[in-house]
């Protein structure tokens, strides 16, 4: 693996790690003070997001360790990028207009992508 990709996937792999992790595991009451979207939201379609998200970080890291399917982290990062977009769009629909953290995580999922084909 680069290591300047695993400079900027790592983090990025551990947020997604840790946030899908907590809509995996969490009630929708421990999640309403950080989320204020998943009230909108039916609690399987949350906990598929927070599955979607473990599985994609475990994408970003694993087949560039082990060298199987190496582009699979290619399209973890662009299902991040594209994830994202819908979070935005999410967001604006409803009363929670911050998204500076959306545009953050395109912004670095889609250095992850590039960096991911400069090995693949």
């Amino acid at each position: 693996m680069n290591i300047a990709y695993g400079i900027v996937a790592g983090p990025l792999a551990l947020f997604y790690l840790y946030a899908g992790g907590m809509k995996v595991s969490r009630s929708r009451e421990r999640l309403r003070p950080m989320m204020a979207w998943v009230d909108r939201m039916p609690l399987p379609a949350v906990r598929a997001l927070g599955t979607v998200e473990i599985l994609g970080a475990a994408g970003l890291i694993l087949p560039p360790l082990t060298g199987i399917a190496p582009w699979l982290a290619l399209a973890a990062a662009i299902g991040f990028v594209l994830l994202q977009i819908g979070a935005i769009a999410v967001h604006l629909t409803g009363e929670d207009r911050r998204i500076t953290l959306n545009v953050g995580l395109i912004a670095t999922a889609a250095v992850v992508g590039w960096s991911a084909t400069t090995w693949l």
